[in-house]
């Protein structure tokens, strides 16, 4: 199991959310409105000095290993302007889960 973590544009959100119901037996996912910064690049195209945070979408899930690639690609796509700042995903290794209602481990639990 991996845990997919994105930071993201918030009006890129509501396109990600609606490919990643497009796939085939992924669990769910969790949206946070968040606030924060990235490394600045100056010597792109377009750039303007950001005055504050930005508010971003971090969209959060569980996944078997085996969707992990479809998961990032269709994120990738979804969330794709082509612009600095368009956000990061990142995969992380889970050792467990535990469904609390039921009790059930692992691939069950999500």
């Amino acid at each position: 199991m991996r845990e997919i973590k994105v930071i993201i544009r918030v009006d890129r959100l509501s396109g990600v959310v609606h490919a990643l119901r497009q796939i085939s037996g992924m669990p769910g996912v969790t949206v946070s409105l968040v606030h924060g910064y990235g490394r600045r690049h100056p010597d792109r195209p377009g750039y303007v000095e950001p005055l504050a945070e930005t508010q971003l979408a971090k969209v959060e899930t569980v996944v078997p290993a085996v969707l992990v690639p479809i998961v990032v690609d269709t994120i990738r796509r979804a969330a794709h302007t082509g612009r600095s700042g368009d956000g990061k995903i990142f995969v992380i290794p889970v050792d467990s889960v535990t469904r609390i209602s039921s009790a059930e481990e692992g691939d069950q639990a999500i």
